[in-house]
């Protein structure tokens, strides 16, 4: 299920108002990049274990409290039904580079905003979509599409035609081992999710991947197990993906409760680890059989090390963390998250509150710090029955969902603190230094202290958060494009924060 937005008539005003802004540098502050991995951000998730952990960057407390915007550059596109930009920019270099649900791709001098290329496709795409990079190239998709950029001079490299727009291609690639890896989603009758690989050097396709096993019980009617996320690669190169739900969720008169898939509609819901030289499947485990309320686990696993073990933990729309050992494929933990009714097992004839509901639970990646693991969490409830959920089109998402940061050990799952938000967290978690930052569909950038979930620092922006951050060196870049009702007339803009020297 796509994280969409509403679309409104009084945006499309303030963008194409605001497309007609330059970008601007505010005067005060000096952006200080640092060479290393430190000072990039050069994948979706920054590394090939899905941490969005910065690392070692200039990001202590006290810069923290001291983050003030140096430069602005206003997205000049209207928005798309989930907003105008919902990927994570990438920093390598002087360069930030961004794509927009557009598919059109930026490149922006990272010390003053300035552009230094566009190459535009003018392709919508359900989003995140976003970038991915690797020997001087970026990798991104369109809906039906697979490119390669110079990173130069955005000059187009190869594009190949791998999916139609019934099947469309949603997710930043996975760049690894001369390999892109892609994915595709699908919500037309008959339709079933893909993951496909190419490479990297010429476009040719390497392999292709279906991510439902044999067929539906219902052609006509069923659809899904696509991936919505990046994903992970562990050091032996073995690919790490979350697979989103079967459709139609919740049923219909004639086969409620998910008759249309009758039985456990693998690999849906499912974690799957494959070999990423030819995609045979090496192990999976699927979350929710035969899931009825669209309770993808579609998030990056996040590869990390605690308690003597290699964990991979994978987490959804349905609000449960989960940590797998990778050496046994046994579940360690399972930790859940916000607010829970009614959701496991078969739906009743009744509606009844669903929670978390369709856009609810965990729905953007997760963040890694030593043994904290960091979750963006929404609690949004829906009414639903056997037969089906309330429309998403009378869903006020911004007045009617709350947002929470939970911290959780990563050995043992357990709960270390929770920080409750005003609004959706939409925007990840990204860890950086001392500080663990989320944004809101509200268009609220937070900083938050790792060991307490303290406020460090706070800013507003003038869109709402529908992206994730990046942080190098001593930067954040904060994109805000999405539309709330909130937000009178929003303004789509990449913003950059830095602390001044002292």
């Amino acid at each position: 299920m796509r994280r969409g937005t509403h679309s409104r008539r009084i945006g499309l005003l303030a963008v194409a108002i605001a497309a007609l802004l330059p970008p601007f540098s505010d005067a005060a502050g000096t952006v200080r990049l640092e060479p290393g991995t430190a000072g990039s951000w050069p994948a979706p998730n920054h590394d090939p274990a899905g941490t969005r952990n910065a690392g070692g960057t200039a990001m202590s407390t006290e810069a923290v409290e001291r983050l003030h915007r140096v430069w602005r550059f206003v997205l000049p596109e209207p928005p798309t039904y989930s907003g105008v930009i919902a990927a994570t920019p990438l920093v390598l270099g002087d360069d930030v580079y961004i794509q927009t649900l557009h598919s059109n791709v930026y490149a922006l001098d990272a010390r003053t905003g300035r552009l230094k290329w566009a190459r535009r496709f003018h392709r919508t795409s359900g989003g995140p979509n976003g970038l991915g990079s690797s020997d001087g190239r970026l990798f991104g998709v369109t809906n039906t599409n697979v490119f390669a950029l110079d990173r130069r001079t955005g000059r187009v490299a190869w594009s190949r035609r791998v999916t139609t727009g019934s099947a469309p291609l949603d997710i930043a690639p996975a760049v690894a081992g001369g390999r892109v890896i892609v994915g595709t989603s699908t919500q037309t009758p008959g339709g079933k999710g893909a993951l496909v690989a190419l490479d990297a050097r010429t476009g040719s396709i390497v392999w292709r991947r279906s991510l439902v096993l044999g067929d539906w019980a219902y052609p006509k009617l069923a659809s899904g197990g696509g991936v919505w996320w990046t994903p992970t690669v562990d050091r032996a190169g073995g690919l790490w993906v979350g697979t989103a739900n079967p459709l139609p969720w919740g049923g219909t008169p004639a086969l409620p409760n998910g008759g249309a898939y009758a039985g456990d509609a693998l690999y849906t819901d499912s974690i799957l680890e494959l070999a990423p030289a030819s995609g045979r499947l090496r192990w999976y485990d699927q979350v929710t059989p035969h899931d009825v309320r669209d309770y993808d686990f579609a998030l990056p696993p996040i590869l990390g090390r605690a308690g003597g073990r290699d964990l991979a933990i994978g987490s959804g729309k349905g609000g449960r963390v989960i940590a797998w050992d990778r050496e046994t494929r046994k579940r360690v933990w399972t930790t859940a998250v916000g607010r829970h009714l009614h959701d496991t097992g078969p739906l009743p004839a009744e509606p009844v509150e669903v929670c978390p509901g369709l856009l609810g639970g965990v729905l953007t990646p997760m963040a890694l710090a030593g043994r904290r693991l960091f979750v963006p969490v929404v609690d949004l409830c829906m009414r639903a029955s056997a037969t089906g959920y309330e429309s998403l089109s009378g869903v006020d998402y911004a007045r009617r969902g709350r947002g929470e940061l939970v911290a959780l050990d990563l050995a043992t799952g357990r709960p270390l603190w929770t920080r409750r938000l005003p609004s959706p967290v939409f925007g990840c978690a990204t860890v950086a230094g001392e500080a663990v930052f989320t944004t809101t569909y509200a268009g609220r950038v937070y900083a938050l202290d790792q060991r307490t979930g303290r406020t460090l620092w706070s800013v507003q922006e003038p869109a709402g958060g529908n992206a994730c951050v990046a942080v190098a060196g001593d930067l954040l870049i904060v994109p805000a494009g999405a539309e709330p009702t909130t937000i009178s007339t929003p303004t789509a803009v990449v913003d950059a924060y830095a602390a001044p020297p002292r």
